[in-house]
């Protein structure tokens, strides 16, 4: 018996302008760079992290080079060689890029993690935390350079959330002082800022939060980069389904131009297994945000669509943690997705995906299922559409696990079989029916593949990308189906 595949939310897609071309062939093309990055992870090769060791990122394009900020998480950390060999380790990495795959490990923003914000977090929890810098935001306010910065205690609300400014996007920066702090009692915990500017209004507003109390948003004085009212920490815009066991937290908040609608990006479940993104739209940047099916985020639900999740193509180990984004867009306003991801099975090691975004006809921000690598693109007729494809539909649920403040327990880092979004083979034969994992037939034109399955139409975009898993350029797909379950594909011959 065959199996079924979720059916997809027509989604209409920029298509490629036609051009006289031969039939498409996946094509060999090496990655830029290896996903095992174990021999270059000792402290003293700390220049070789460009894309290695990245946790909970921000970017953003600052004139031809991107720049991207993020936690202090270093797999095999080794403070005694840092002291030892009197290596600069610091606070908050930072790396840049001029053309988003390879990217320059540019150092740490600070020396030291900011007093006040220690003393805060060391007052509030018997003397425990403060030993990094979580979560950093960063973006660019008349001329000077903003960076938000979090310091907490694991498991525990008393976090504070600072701000620095510096004349350059490396620094050095200078401390502005608290914008949000929060202690054991709180309605939520002062962790992961994001900020976006109403371009109508000029106010500014910032989201926050995380698994105790949900995700917040309070309002901020532009001129400043602190609150508006002192001491105010905000309302309620996000939370979870069954908030007291399951984890939400890294809001992303973005600006649309093209549709006039803010996102809110955030992620789901413990950060080494089942962590996974999902989003919601509002037309005003303090909410309410309403999720695919039309519920407001605010109330007790788990929402969609789920954009990234554990997954795992032929021919290699799979990624999980696929969470905490940052979400910019280039010069020519074409938009990504950066998160960190995993690399199973001990989902210890952190690498940098970068995705490109695509939005559907009905205005939900959709990714590509591989890593950004810069590939030219192509004319795309129906002739290359016919062949083999792997098919993944990233969905999920809550995980049936013990957690501990909404992550998983020490020595849990490993994910179950049911956790893990594995592909299909489908193929698109030339007489425009389908066999495989489903049934049907396919019609294509102008960068849109129509499939035909139980009577339901359903449509995805098409384009040129990498194979990472095969180290070929080739044909892929995505796109979102009925219950807002995101649906990847590539051509594999």
């Amino acid at each position: 018996m065959k199996k079924a595949i979720y059916i997809l939310m027509v989604c209409c897609l920029p298509a490629f302008t036609a051009c006289s071309y031969k039939s498409f062939e996946p094509t060999q093309s090496s990655n830029p760079w290896k996903d095992d990055y174990r021999s270059v992870s000792g402290m003293k090769d700390y220049m070789k992290w460009g894309t290695y060791n990245v946790h909970d990122p921000s970017c953003k394009l600052f004139g031809d080079t991107f720049y991207m900020y993020s936690t202090d998480a270093i797999f095999g950390e080794n403070k005694k060689e840092i002291q030892e060999k009197k290596l600069p380790f610091g606070y908050i990495q930072v790396r840049k890029s001029k053309d988003l795959v390879h990217w320059e490990f540019a150092g740490w923003a600070f020396s030291e993690i900011p007093q006040e914000a220690k003393n805060w977090v060391l007052n509030n929890s018997d003397g425990r935390g403060a030993t990094n810098i979580w979560a950093p935001y960063i973006l660019q306010y008349n001329g000077k350079y903003r960076l938000y910065y979090c310091v907490s205690a694991f498991g525990k609300q008393t976090s504070y959330i600072g701000l620095a400014e510096s004349e350059s996007p490396e620094g050095p920066w200078t401390l502005k002082g608290c914008v949000v702090k929060t202690k054991t009692g709180d309605k939520m915990n002062a962790i992961d800022p994001s900020v976006v500017t109403n371009p109508e209004t000029g106010e500014q507003w910032m989201h926050y939060g995380s698994y105790f109390g949900g995700l917040y948003c309070v309002k901020l004085n532009p001129e400043t980069g602190l609150t508006m009212q002192d001491g105010d920490q905000g309302h309620l815009i996000a939370r979870r389904f069954n908030g007291k066991k399951n984890n939400i937290e890294a809001p992303e908040v973005i600006y649309n131009p093209d549709l006039k609608k803010y996102f809110l990006f955030v992620s789901y479940d413990p950060l080494m297994t089942t962590y996974n993104i999902r989003v919601g739209r509002s037309d005003k940047p303090e909410g309410p945000f309403m999720d695919y099916n039309g519920k407001d985020m605010a109330e007790e639900e788990d929402n969609f669509p789920i954009i990234t999740y554990p997954y795992q193509f032929n021919g290699h180990k799979g990624w999980a943690g696929t969470g905490h984004n940052t979400v910019f867009s280039d010069v020519n306003g074409d938009y990504y997705l950066a998160s960190q991801a995993r690399l199973s099975p001990e989902n210890h090691l952190m690498d940098l995906h970068v995705r490109q975004v695509f939005w559907t006809k009905d205005g939900w921000p959709v990714v590509s299922p591989e890593r950004y690598a810069a590939t030219k693109q192509m004319g795309i007729g129906e002739k290359d559409i016919h062949g083999d494809w792997e098919v993944i539909t990233i969905h999920g649920d809550a995980p049936l696990r013990e957690l501990e403040a909404g992550q998983i327990l020490w020595g849990e880092n490993l994910l179950k079989p049911e956790e893990v979004n594995r592909s299909a083979v489908v193929t698109l034969h030339k007489n425009k029916t389908i066999s495989g994992e489903i049934s049907g037939n396919w019609t294509y034109e102008s960068g849109i593949l129509k499939l035909n399955t139980d009577n339901k139409i359903v449509e995805l975009k098409v384009f040129t990308g990498q194979d990472w898993e095969n180290e070929k350029t080739t044909l892929l797909f995505t796109g979102l189906n009925d219950r807002g379950y995101s649906i990847w594909g590539k051509r594999i011959k």
